[in-house]
């Protein structure tokens, strides 16, 4: 089992920038494939981006691919999402997740991962 914590939220301009981290605990990290997922008020959780366990392969929404880049740090147990050119249609609670196994079918299904972290408020003002 694998515990995970995000941090770095906040409020930013339109146009700003924020980096989430995702710090986790428990098993080897490097085990685990690793995404971003948000909730916006009213709204289902959504996929904004994921990572292979090695960080050779990625995968983004399209609402956010050009303007988002997941990376991690297999030697600091983190994952991070680094946010440029944010809009207010970016403001919500982000949370991040792990799985042990995906396919390019599941990797943007909420099902697919097994370990969520508590999330992390990002709003952006207009």
């Amino acid at each position: 089992q694998v515990q995970l914590v995000e941090s770095g939220g906040g409020l930013v301009q339109t146009g700003g920038s924020l980096r989430l981290s995702c710090a986790a605990s428990g098993r080897t990290f490097s085990d685990y494939i690793m995404a971003w997922f948000r909730q916006a008020p009213g709204k289902e959780r959504e996929f904004v981006a994921a990572i292979s366990r090695s960080g050779s392969t990625t995968y983004y929404a399209d609402s956010v691919k050009g303007r988002f880049t997941i990376s991690r740090d297999n030697a600091k147990n983190t994952v991070f999402l680094q946010m440029n050119s944010l809009k207010p249609g970016d403001t919500a609670v982000y949370y991040c997740a792990a799985a042990t196994s995906i396919t390019r079918a599941t990797v943007r299904g909420v099902s697919t991962y097994d370990y969520w972290g508590q999330g992390t408020q990002v709003a952006v003002s207009s």
